[in-house]
Parts: C-alpha cells; sequence; structure tokens
C-alpha cells in the first residue's frame, strides 16, 4: 500500500492528534510502514535534543518508521498561538515549499504518511496561505474530524464545502466525543451523515486513558487504506 492523508478538524482543540494516532497504530497493526508529519506546530517544550512539540512526539512514539524530528516537524513554533503569528514571533515565514520537500522525503521512506494539520482549516500559515493551502500543496485525500459539542454542525460542513471547493478528496470524517455531556448524539450524526453525504469512519468514545491505546474499527482501517491507494490512481 502507499499513500498519504491529510487530517484536518473542524476547530482546533477536536482531537485531530488522538485520531491521528488512532489512524497510525490502526495501519501500523496491519504491517503497513507508515511515517508521520506534523508540518506545523505552534507550542513546544524543551528537551535534550531542542524544542519539540508534544502532539509530533505522540505521532513519532505510535509510528514504526522512523525519520529525523526536523522532517517530521519542520516548523516547531515556541508559542501556543495561531501558526502565522507564533512563525513572526521567531522571525520565521512557513514556506509551502520547504514542507513539500520533507513530505517528498517521508514519502519514499514509507508505505504511507499520515500527516496531522494545525488549527482548522483555514489557520493562517503566514500572511498569504492557510492549513488549505498547505493540504492543496501534498495533493493528498483529507480525513476530518468533527469534535462533537454545540456547533459542530455549522463547522463541519462549512469544512466539508471547502476541502470539496479546493478540489480535494473528502476520504471521510470520524465523530470524536470531545464533550461527554453534549445532547442528541444520534440526531447530530445522522444530520452530519445526510449532509455529508456519508457515515463516519468511527465515533471514538471520550475515554483518555484508553485513547493511548485503541485502535480503530477494521472496517474504518480498510476504508481509510483504500482513500490513500486511490491517490496514486
Amino acid at each position: 500500500m502507499s499513500g498519504a492523508l491529510f487530517v484536518t478538524g473542524t476547530d482546533t482543540a477536536v482531537g485531530k492528534t488522538v485520531i491521528a494516532r488512532l489512524i497510525v497504530r490502526s495501519l501500523v497493526a496491519t504491517g503497513v510502514r507508515v511515517a508521520v508529519m506534523k508540518p506545523v506546530a505552534a507550542g513546544s517544550i524543551d528537551t535534550p535534543g531542542g524544542p519539540r512539540n508534544e502532539d509530533a512526539l505522540g505521532l513519532i512514539a505510535d509510528s514504526n518508521v522512523v525519520m529525523p524530528y526536523a522532517t517530521v516537524n519542520p516548523y516547531c513554533l515556541e508559542a501556543p498561538v495561531s501558526p502565522h503569528l507564533a512563525a513572526r514571533d521567531a522571525s520565521l515565514t512557513i514556506e509551502l515549499g520547504h514542507l513539500k520537500r520533507q513530505f517528498a522525503t517521508l514519502s519514499a521512506a514509507a508505505d504511507c504518511v499520515i500527516v496531522e494539520g494545525a488549527g482548522g482549516w483555514l489557520a493562517p500559515l503566514n500572511d498569504h496561505q492557510f492549513i488549505a493551502d498547505l493540504a492543496a500543496t501534498f495533493a493528498v485525500p483529507v480525513l476530518l474530524v468533527v469534535g462533537l459539542r454545540l456547533g459542530c454542525l455549522n463547522h463541519a460542513l462549512l469544512t466539508a464545502a471547502a476541502i470539496r471547493q479546493r478540489g480535494l478528496e473528502l476520504a471521510g470524517w470520524i465523530a470524536n466525543r470531545i464533550d461527554p455531556g453534549f445532547a442528541r448524539v444520534p440526531d447530530n450524526l445522522a444530520t452530519l451523515e445526510a449532509h455529508l453525504g456519508m457515515p463516519p469512519l468511527a465515533l471514538v468514545a471520550h475515554d483518555p486513558a484508553a485513547l493511548t491505546t485503541a485502535r480503530l474499527p477494521a472496517a474504518a482501517v480498510t476504508l481509510i487504506a483504500a482513500a490513500m491507494r486511490k491517490r496514486l490512481t
């Protein structure tokens, strides 16, 4: 199997990293060589190896393709703010060409690459480009993480429309129960399914303790693998 998947979300703090790690672990369990990429991360910790982003480190821990940290996370920015602001604070400009070259390196070393975006679909990267431009540069299918909370219908439908308007394939969506008290979950899922034109690949329960070892259902993994292969045809 070869290919890649870009994981985006309806907003920040909807569980993109949780879902991306679930995907990585699930694919690794099937014997696939999986590389990971967090192209831009805003918010870092000091380590003996230098600044590191915790989300990127989590992805690396679940991957089975060892690559230099700077290839996995080319822009590790200190301030936990919008990427364009964090880059400005560091006197940097996020360049899509540099990210595309690192993505190509990862693609050559693995069967597939799972890429996690930052923030939402239109989170700014610099004065002129957004996460959407990064996904379009990689030209890979997009998986949408929908954080189940009040407002998720609007956010999910707007994001899905924007993905499709870019000419990118919406490979599927995963519902993440980030608000355990969110009411009318079945009704909201039915609404999303009707308007997105596809059922969720999975409904992820709010169980932080289990999420470090959990995997996706086999059917979801099969559909994700098929979407990544489709990119190459």
